[in-house]
């Protein structure tokens, strides 16, 4: 028994395409998503089009990922505080008006983490975050990571979140972070998903990456004029779909602590453009 595990698709639906088509040639027919389906890339439509006609041809599981929680809670909050031209918070506004009554039925479905059986292999449990956490990342010699899996029951977590592919293994437990489909970290600019094999009641990894076509994606991007919607935060997406190795995260923690050491204050998503030029000089340069 074969089962593809793929996580952080964020809308990057050229990388899908090449790692379906690569689970399709290994004749698997059983797919694992772990959450954050659509993020900051172009034409997340398609994206979740490719998604549910997947899942009306194969046994699909899905879990929610914390994108998934900003699409619901910023229409449950009255589509407040978003703006576009605007880095932090631009390309979410594109994304989320992409969305349609059917997205937003399908991600308020997904459960946070569960406990899943196939066939009779012993169960995995499945997260985006941590199993306790949506938004945790689970890191090597890491408290927080050692609690999360000494909490659950199985053997196998599977989760996401951090977008770097690794094998964490602790007291007979072991997390299995496939890396991101969409957006990877340290992956040379290839797509990467990971492979469960199930043997005599034994599970055991397999770590793919791929080469595709980031010209595409980047193409794309262009297309719809996300460097206008998100300037700094499409420049960083664009560094790793080049095979860079600089988070989002790092970059705005960076012109969060700018902002504040000039003006006092820094709510987001308010942070000045120009603090975010001076964190992206800085971290990735020109």
């Amino acid at each position: 028994m074969d089962i593809a595990v793929l996580s952080d698709i964020h809308g990057n639906y050229v990388a899908l395409t090449r790692c379906l088509e690569y689970a399709f040639s290994r004749n698997i027919s059983t797919f694992l998503f772990l959450g954050d389906y659509i993020g900051e890339l172009a034409y997340p439509e398609k994206t979740m089009q490719i998604l549910y006609d997947l899942k009306e041809k194969y046994k699909c599981y899905f879990i929610k990922g914390n994108k998934e929680d900003y699409w619901l809670n910023y229409r449950a909050d009255g589509e407040k505080g978003w703006k576009d031209k605007n880095s932090c918070s631009g390309s979410l506004l594109y994304a989320y008006n992409s969305l349609t009554a059917r997205d937003f039925d399908f991600f308020a479905k997904l459960k946070l983490t569960q406990d899943i059986s196939i066939g009779d292999m012993p169960a995995v449990t499945v997260c985006h975050g941590s199993p306790n956490k949506i938004n945790e990342k689970m890191l090597p010699d890491d408290a927080r990571t050692i609690e999360a899996m000494n909490s659950v029951k199985t053997s196998i977590i599977l989760c996401g979140h951090s977008h770097v592919q690794r094998k964490i293994v602790y007291n007979n437990k072991c997390a299995l972070n496939p890396g991101a489909v969409g957006i990877p970290l340290f992956s040379g600019g290839k797509t990467q998903f990971l492979i469960l094999h199930g043997n005599d009641g034994i599970w055991s990894e397999e770590f793919i990456s791929l080469e595709y076509d980031t010209n595409m994606v980047i193409r794309d991007m262009h297309e719809v004029k996300l460097h206008e919607h998100a300037p700094y935060w499409s420049l960083i997406t664009e560094n790793i779909l080049h095979g860079g190795n600089i988070s989002h995260g790092k970059v705005l923690s960076r012109a969060i602590n700018l902002c504040m050491e000039e003006t006092g204050s820094c709510v987001w998503p308010d942070i000045p453009e120009r603090f975010w030029a001076q964190a992206v000089n800085e971290i990735i340069g020109d």
